[in-house]
């Protein structure tokens, strides 16, 4: 019997066979990294405030437009009757005005003037607006048509930007 003869040192395996370096496979697309998530939350809800901003800033300029369209009617229907276009102007004022309050109709003198003050506009055009009172009722009286439509129209502007409570299409109240 003979004796099993040992391998050469350089053949044999001294220890666990090892495989050569590798790398781990590169991370997925999907599903993206919590930080990602975040910002496509945050760049919804900016695009979302944005939408929602320019569709207010549409809807508030409409009624601004129809507003001053009211303006436009009155003067074309009234023309060249001083009297009516200054009644006009006024029923439309009052009407306007209920918007703030719903007794405005009804005031007169100093509750008025309170009345349309309460829209931020130039003093002058608060002044304009309180002769429209008294121009209705002087036939005899020459006045600035334009200038006090424009008053009017100022003061409208001001009122849809105020409260923003005048819808386009929604009119104003009889």
């Amino acid at each position: 019997m003979s004796l099993p003869v040992p391998a050469s040192p350089a053949s044999a395996p001294s220890g666990p066979v090892l495989r050569d370096i590798h790398m781990p496979p590169p991370p997925s697309w999907w599903p993206p990294a919590p930080g990602w998530w975040v910002l496509a939350l945050l760049a919804l809800v900016l695009l979302g405030w944005a939408g929602w901003r320019w569709i207010d800033r549409r809807r508030r300029l409409r009624a601004r437009r129809a507003l001053v369209a009211l303006v436009d009617r009155v003067l074309v229907d009234t023309e060249g009757r001083p009297q009516d276009t200054a009644a006009g102007l006024h029923a439309l004022l009052r009407r306007a005005a209920r918007r703030l309050d719903r007794g405005a109709d009804t005031h007169r003198g100093p509750m008025w003037r309170a009345t349309l003050e309460r829209v931020n506009v130039d003093p002058s055009v608060i002044a304009r607006l309180i002769d429209l009172d008294t121009l209705m009722y002087r036939p005899s009286m020459t006045w600035d048509r334009d200038g006090l439509a424009d008053a009017v129209r100022d003061w409208l502007a001001a009122l849809a930007d105020q409260t923003g409570r005048i819808r386009a299409g929604e009119g104003l109240p009889r």
